[in-house]
């Protein structure tokens, strides 16, 4: 099996090719060095000297601080012409969406929950969804939509709250807390790529269909920070208030993974504990 996988050189994207690879699929990575997928042209153009059975599109953007940087984030967020440049042999197009394409419900969220977006990130991703359904249907390629939770995991971007917990752990430095109360369903980073490749090769999935990935247990930052302390065997101190938080941060967010255990026969491996305990290991 031949994969393109975009965004190869982010978070995600490093550990689904080291699983493809191998499990012994051909992988061909696009990362901001090969292409820029902003650039339609040099888009399709990468996607069809990829000539791939399946595209995984990982590819993000979240720059948006120019309107500049807000127009290429879309670009790549949506890419609109990358259905149109699929070979013909490609059978399906797996995108890793976001929780942050939903509102916030105080309730586990399933895939029928409304889209409002949090966000101009969530609003791309969102937009980019909906523009692959489509494409895909009217090109009759099969079109898979993996909304995932906060993932985490070794390797992920130091300024991210894991990987800023586990350094204040090894360092002793003091990791900012936001005033309210902020939960999120955090995935291992290694369940998530395990889904994707499952919904890559597994055909009876129905065309377009959309697929929550999430533990269906939220974990506020303190609980976290208080799990991290257990694993490591070390204590982080903590300024609460100290971190300005996001706009799209919630006292509820978590997922239903329901329908991703009854149509993938899904479920996570890796609770919190062990995933932290794992990303410590990794150093």
């Amino acid at each position: 099996m031949r994969a393109l996988v975009t965004g190869a050189g982010g978070f995600v994207g490093r550990h689904l090719v080291d699983r493809l690879e191998r499990d012994g699929w051909h992988v061909t990575g696009l990362t901001r060095r090969d292409v820029d997928l902003a650039d339609p042209v040099a888009g399709a153009a990468a996607v069809r000297a990829a000539d791939p059975d399946v595209v995984f599109a990982l590819a993000a953007g979240r720059s948006k601080a120019t309107p500049e940087e807000r127009a290429a984030t879309t670009a790549v967020n949506t890419s609109p012409w990358l259905v149109d440049a699929l070979p013909g042999r490609c059978r399906a197009v797996v995108r890793l969406g976001s929780s942050t394409e939903y509102a916030a419900a105080p309730h586990p969220l399933a895939e029928d929950a409304a889209l409002e977006p949090r966000g101009f990130f969530g609003a791309t991703k969102a937009a980019g969804s909906l523009l692959l359904q489509a494409a895909a249907a009217e090109r009759g390629v099969r079109a898979v939509v993996l909304r995932a939770f906060q993932v985490y995991g070794p390797g992920d971007h130091p300024t991210r709250l894991v990987p800023v917990v586990m350094a204040a752990a090894r360092t002793g430095g003091t990791v900012a807390l936001p005033a309210r109360l902020s939960r999120r369903d955090w995935v291992w980073v290694g369940d998530v790529v395990d889904t994707c490749i499952r919904a890559a090769v597994d055909e009876d999935l129905p065309p377009g269909v959309v697929l929550n990935i999430g533990t269906g247990v939220q974990t506020s930052t303190e609980e976290l920070v208080a799990t991290a302390e257990r694993v490591t065997g070390r204590p982080i101190a903590t300024a609460p208030g100290a971190h300005p938080g996001r706009g799209w941060d919630t006292a509820d967010w978590v997922s239903d993974p329901a329908l991703a255990r009854r149509l993938l026969g899904w479920t996570p491996t890796v609770d919190l504990a062990e995933g932290l305990a794992r990303t410590w290991a990794a150093g």
